[in-house]
């Protein structure tokens, strides 16, 4: 059976419509630790043990930890950009510390970690919100940069930031990290999605965290996001439980026409080495305003179950989309039609 996964926010936030999604078809349940705890979520998980139990299902509970992912910091509320519009970069660290003020940056203000500000050079290429936005450093001075806006949209905080060709290397784990897996136990988490994951040492990290905080049993899933990490698949393959081919950040990672190649190799690996996998990012993206996806939607689906995924997964669609029930009866039935291919019963 496949492992069928929304992810969960304020599209889902009813008990009603969690039971109806899995009364659709889903078995399990992403939360995104990126900008909220367990404890903070604690209302919320409450609600979804109790639409699981409604719903006479046992659930799995995947916890999104914040890992090395960057991204920026807080906005005070969503903000357009525009194209061609001149964008302030901040280092959020300099303006806690008061050495920077960022009212005094000129054009829209946006706080990013301090190794991302010492990375920015004049002709960077920006990458933010998977990948939405596009923008081109120009000026940089200690502590911010000018960029201009070449690809606009609606930027909200917390979202994802890449420099295209250049490496940032995070600490693997946050404190954030380490006080969510002492807390997972107690709030139903069945498995963590380690996200970035660069090399062997990297999940050796989190195994050494989980077991000091007595969650040995979690379910270790690292999520393959860059080149790096799938260049170093088969040193990672022993050392987890299942792996994730997270396409938002994996296809900015290289050219998009390249991706699904990049998804079929990791695919192929995984079979080769008996390893559960699943996928991830954009697969009924339309569904988040329309009640009934895209054709090339379903064959994407169908075609990763019948490639060997043992679980398939939404992220928006459910968290913010408009049709987060519908989204999990098509995600459940297209992935029932693969797995009918692959065992060769269509």
């Amino acid at each position: 059976m496949i492992d069928i996964y929304g992810t969960l926010g304020p599209s889902c936030s009813s008990q009603d419509v969690l039971a109806r999604m899995f009364e659709s078809g889903m078995t399990g349940i992403r939360l995104n630790l990126s900008h909220i705890s367990l404890r903070e979520s604690a209302r919320q998980l409450e609600i979804f043990h109790a639409a699981a139990s409604q719903a006479g299902v046992k659930p799995l509970l995947l916890v999104d930890m914040q890992g090395p992912e960057l991204r920026i910091g807080r906005l005070r509320e969503p903000r357009m950009l525009g194209e061609n519009e001149t964008v302030a970069f901040f280092d959020e660290q300099m303006a806690e510390d008061g050495t920077l003020s960022p009212e005094k940056t000129d054009g829209a203000a946006i706080p990013v970690p301090e190794a991302v500000c010492r990375a920015f050079q004049k002709g960077n290429e920006v990458l933010l919100d998977d990948g939405r936005l596009l923008l081109k450093i120009g000026e940089v001075r200690p502590g911010f940069a000018k960029a201009q806006v070449i690809r606009g949209g609606m930027l909200s905080g917390r979202k994802s930031i890449k420099v295209i060709g250049v490496d940032i290397h995070p600490p693997t784990m946050t404190r954030a990290d380490l006080m969510n897996i002492r807390d997972a136990a107690q709030f139903g988490v069945t498995g963590i999605m380690q996200p970035f994951v660069r090399n062997r040492g990297d999940l050796i990290t989190v195994q050494r965290a989980l077991a000091e905080n007595g969650a040995s049993g979690l379910q270790l899933v690292a999520k393959i996001e860059n080149r790096e990490g799938m260049e170093q698949l088969d040193s990672l393959l022993p050392v987890c439980d299942a792996i994730c081919i997270a396409r938002g950040d994996l296809g900015n990672d290289m050219q998009l026409w390249q991706l699904p190649a990049a998804q079929k190799k990791i695919a192929a690996a995984c079979r080769e080495a008996g390893r559960y996998f699943m996928v991830a990012t954009q697969m009924l993206s339309s569904m988040e305003n329309r009640a009934v996806p895209t054709r090339a939607e379903v064959n994407d689906i169908f075609n990763t179950v019948a490639d060997g995924a043992s679980g398939v997964m939404v992220t928006g669609e459910t968290a913010v989309g408009k049709y987060p029930v519908e989204v999990i009866r098509f995600l459940a039935a297209a992935a029932a039609e693969g797995e009918k291919y692959r065992a060769g019963r269509l």
